[in-house]
């Protein structure tokens, strides 16, 4: 099941990074959390459900010409994946390039995604996760 989870995290970040938000949430449970309160960036703040998620992520992603993300580190957890280090690649409207680094703590459950939860370090998702680098 592990790997199951890291493939699903895989398949919804290459489809958000394509703007396919129907592709991003595809495996998010119905009443999933999306916890963007640690960001130092845009829209800090607690989004509950995959109607609510969508208008968030839509919301974001119209602010930009591109978002790309990347990443190489992800960690199995108990629950589900710590992706690590990811890099967030925005050009926006005028043209201007910028990237943003945080680390994902994902759950998920029964092959669905419940959470997701930004953190400005690993240490900060591992020690969330019950565990310690």
């Amino acid at each position: 099941m592990a790997q199951e989870n890291v493939e699903i995290v895989r398949r919804a970040t290459e489809a958000y990074s394509r703007g396919d938000l129907d592709g991003t949430l595809e495996s998010w449970a119905p009443n999933a959390l999306l916890d963007w309160s640690n960001s130092r960036g845009l829209d800090a703040g607690v989004v509950r459900g995959r109607d609510e998620i969508r208008r968030y992520m839509a919301r974001f992603l119209e602010l930009f010409e591109e978002v790309r993300i990347e990443f190489e580190d992800l960690t199995e957890v108990k629950e589900g994946v710590v992706v690590a280090d990811n890099l967030a690649r925005v050009r926006g409207r005028d043209g201007i390039e910028t990237q943003a680094r945080s680390t994902w703590l994902i759950t998920i459950q029964d092959g669905q995604q419940t959470s997701l939860t930004l953190y400005q370090t690993r240490a900060e998702a591992l020690e969330a996760a019950g565990l310690r680098e």
